[in-house]
């Protein structure tokens, strides 16, 4: 790890939280950009400029959460909220006296296609439709197009579902202790006029769970960080993900397993879209197949701590049950 001052903008989130206290206790500089309670506040050029200044590295987690449903309201907050933040940060990076060396930013796995038939990497991924990959590519245009010039080297993480404490692993469990952990299935289901135009339908396309469940442990995604910054010849398009993604069916199987729940019913998409409507979020995030691996990153030598689920699973209920919170949330 480096020594010099890290800049981490969407400090409040599950992750953001989670790098600041790491670097922290490592003995890092940690600077924050954040709504609230930050060194900096969004709308603030000339701290925003102050706080960026003389860094090292600018990692960039700002978005508003996706959990929630694509109405018009939240489809303009969760792109406004990504690629406003990121123009926000190129400018004053382009204003700085002395800018970051490294600036990652965060992007998503979900920018590649419905994928059951074969990994999406960084060289041959192919790139979905719809909204959800709409945002990502919004996303990453607004960064790759920073009149920051080639002084600051630029990488953008195509980040799968974080595994760790108050992630998206939390449901899962949830549903898995109440006897629900079973596979989500697939199955057609009827489209309105308007979510058609919207881009917010998942179509249907993998039947039984055998959708793919790209994934990747907290520790992971602090150590791949560190990495990056590590290796100038990381640029670009980066994908962060375990390298062994499972099927959805697989999944719940291990989050059975780990919390001693021998029966899981599955869960078939009208349930599921229900479910999703009565807790206002979307069935996509459960039903869309995201096969991802980590080409670049084995290839530039990053060995992962957490490769396989069920020990990463494992790892995540173990923390808290170290941490004296127990286990009955996650």
């Amino acid at each position: 790890m480096t020594t010099g001052a890290v800049v981490v903008a969407g400090a409040s989130g599950f992750m953001g939280r989670h790098l600041v206290e790491r670097w922290r206790a490592a003995g890092r500089e940690v600077r924050t950009i954040g709504r609230h309670d930050a060194d900096a506040l969004w709308g603030d050029p000339d701290g925003i400029r102050r706080v960026i200044d003389g860094s090292s590295l600018l990692v960039n987690l700002a978005g508003r959460s996706v959990n929630c449903r694509y109405d018009a309201k939240n489809r303009e907050e969760i792109l406004r909220s990504r690629v406003d933040t990121t123009r926000e940060l190129g400018e004053a990076v382009a204003g700085a006296s002395a800018p970051p060396q490294v600036w990652v930013n965060s992007s998503t796995a979900t920018i590649y296609r419905h994928a059951d038939d074969r990994p999406m990497t960084e060289s041959d991924g192919e790139l979905g439709s719809g909204f959800s990959v709409s945002v990502a590519r919004a996303w990453e245009e607004a960064f790759l197009a920073a009149p920051i010039g080639d002084d600051v080297r630029r990488v953008a993480i195509r980040t799968a579902i974080v595994l760790g404490d108050g992630s998206a692993l939390s449901p899962l469990i949830a549903l898995a202790r109440f006897g629900l952990g079973g596979p989500q299935w697939d199955t057609p289901w009827f489209c309105t006029r308007a979510r058609r135009a919207s881009g917010t339908q998942h179509e249907f396309r993998s039947r039984w769970g055998r959708q793919m469940f790209s994934w990747v442990h907290l520790d992971d995604v602090a150590e791949a960080l560190d990495h990056i910054e590590t290796h100038p010849e990381l640029s670009g398009t980066v994908n962060l993900a375990s390298p062994n993604p499972v099927t959805s069916a697989e999944a719940m199987r291990e989050i059975r397993h780990a919390i001693g729940m021998p029966v899981g019913i599955p869960a078939p998409r009208p349930v599921l879209e229900i479910g999703a409507w009565m807790i206002r979020t979307e069935t996509e995030l459960l039903l869309k197949s995201r096969w991802v691996v980590p080409q670049r990153l084995i290839e530039s030598g990053y060995r992962f701590r957490h490769p396989e689920i069920a020990e990463a699973i494992r790892d995540v209920l173990d923390q808290r049950r170290r941490a004296g919170q127990g286990s009955a949330v996650v």
